[in-house]
C-alpha cells in the first residue's frame, strides 16, 4: 500500500470537539504506545466525533466500519471477486488499515456476530498480524496501526455482549453527556442556533434522559440535539422541531410522547 492509498482516508478538516475532560491526552498515550482502545458510553454521546477528532490530531489515516448483525469475517478482512480477467482478492477495511498504519475504528463492535469479533484478537496483542486464512497471507500490522472500538453498554443484553477475552485486550474510555454547559456550546456551534435556544434543547434531554429505564430504552442523544438544532436553523417551529428530532424517533408509545411533548412545551 502507498501513501496516496493512505490519503484517500486522511481528515483534512478538524473535527469539532469539546475536551470535557483529559481523554484527548489519555488516548494519545494510548495510542503512542499503540494499544488497542474501547470507547464506551450511550448512543449519540460523541464516540465518533473523538476518534475523527483525534486521527485528525494525530495525523493519522482513520477506516471506519459500521458493524452490523449480519457483517461476516470477510467483511472485514477480505475476499476473493471474479472479474473479467479472473479471481482477484480484495482487502478489506480491516486489512487495509493494517497495511496503510491507519486508526480503524469498528463502531459498534458489538453489534458484530462474536465469531467475526475473534478475527481482531491476533491484531491486539503482542503479535499485532492479521491472518489471511483463504489468500494464505498473514498480515503483519504497519507500525502506526491502532485499533478501536466502540459500544453501548447499557443496551447490551446476555445475547450481545464482548467476550471477556475479547474485552481483556483493550485499554477502555467511558463516554457520557456532556455536562449541560459544554452540550449547549456544542449543540449552538453544530447548528448555529442561539445559546438560549441550545440551552432549551438540552433540559429537554436531561429530562428525557431521567426517563431512562423508565418507558424509555435510551435517552435523547447529542446527535439529536443537534437534528432538532439544525430543523430550527433552517426555520422549522421550535415544537415541531423536536417533536420530529427528539420525540417521536425514540418512542412509539402513547403515553410516553405526551410525556415528552409536554416536556417540549415547557420550553418552547
Amino acid at each position: 500500500m502507498t501513501d496516496a492509498n493512505a490519503e484517500q482516508y486522511r481528515i483534512t478538516e478538524e473535527p469539532f470537539y469539546r475536551v470535557v475532560h483529559d481523554e484527548d491526552q489519555l488516548y494519545t498515550a494510548a495510542y503512542e504506545a499503540r494499544m488497542p482502545m474501547m470507547l464506551k458510553g450511550p448512543t449519540g454521546c460523541g464516540k465518533s466525533r473523538f476518534v475523527e477528532y483525534m486521527a485528525w490530531k494525530l495525523g493519522r489515516p482513520l477506516i471506519t466500519v459500521a458493524c452490523n448483525e449480519d457483517m461476516t469475517a470477510s467483511d472485514l478482512v477480505g475476499r476473493y471477486l471474479l472479474d473479467a480477467e479472473g479471481t482477484r482478492w480484495q482487502d478489506g477495511p480491516l486489512t487495509v488499515a493494517a497495511r496503510i498504519g491507519a486508526i480503524c475504528y469498528l463502531d459498534e463492535v458489538v453489534e458484530a456476530r462474536q465469531d467475526t469479533t475473534v478475527i481482531i484478537h491476533s491484531l491486539t496483542d503482542h503479535r499485532r498480524e492479521l491472518p489471511l486464512e483463504k489468500k494464505g497471507e498473514v498480515v503483519k500490522a504497519h507500525d502506526d496501526f491502532q485499533l478501536v472500538i466502540s459500544y453501548n453498554p447499557g443496551y447490551q443484553n446476555l445475547m450481545k455482549d464482548l467476550k471477556q477475552s475479547t474485552k481483556q485486550r483493550f485499554a477502555a474510555l467511558d463516554f457520557d453527556y456532556p455536562e449541560s454547559e459544554d452540550e449547549s456550546a456544542i449543540v449552538a456551534h453544530e447548528t448555529g442556533i442561539d445559546p438560549d435556544a441550545a440551552d432549551k434543547l438540552v433540559q429537554i434531554a436531561h429530562r428525557a434522559r431521567n426517563l431512562k429505564g423508565h418507558g424509555l430504552d435510551e435517552g435523547i442523544s447529542t446527535r439529536l440535539l443537534v437534528y432538532a438544532g439544525n430543523l430550527m436553523a433552517k426555520g422549522v417551529e421550535p415544537r415541531s422541531a423536536c417533536m420530529m428530532s427528539l420525540v417521536r424517533p425514540i418512542t412509539d408509545d402513547p403515553d410516553m410522547r405526551d410525556t415528552l411533548d409536554a416536556a417540549v412545551s415547557t420550553y418552547f
